[in-house]
């Protein structure tokens, strides 16, 4: 019990530490990141019929999608961010509906949409 309270505790700092030094560009990679690991555990608690950690776990994405679509400039994105606006309002809508019926299928959905969107975002600070 301890050692994982520890283990916990730790990974919060090193979480803290990770976004106090990051730039905005990475950031919002470590959003996305976070995005499609709450989508991967839900997928997981989908399938052990855990419905409680589903539930949380689909709210947590939520949440990272709304804040990356929080992020975006339309002053200096244009059409891009009016586009990537609407993805994450998709997004929003079908996780909304993965976490009503439990369909996995969704979930792989707005995970491949979420990676396309980061493979993009990743290949600009190369």
């Amino acid at each position: 019990m301890y050692a994982m309270r520890a283990m916990k505790q730790y990974q919060q700092v090193s979480l803290e530490s990770r976004v106090a030094e990051a730039s905005p560009h990475g950031l919002i990679q470590m959003l996305m990141q976070g995005g499609l690991e709450r989508m991967a555990q839900a997928r997981g608690a989908i399938e052990r019929g855990q419905l409680a950690e589903r539930g949380e776990l689909i709210s947590k994405a939520i949440g990272i999608v709304g804040g990356l679509r929080e992020a975006l400039n339309p002053e200096q994105g244009g059409e891009l961010a009016y586009n990537l606006d609407r993805l994450y309002g998709y997004m929003t809508e079908r996780l909304l509906e993965a976490n009503r019926t439990g369909d996995t299928a969704i979930l792989d959905e707005v995970s491949g949409l979420l990676r396309e969107v980061k493979s993009g975002w990743d290949a600009i600070a190369a």
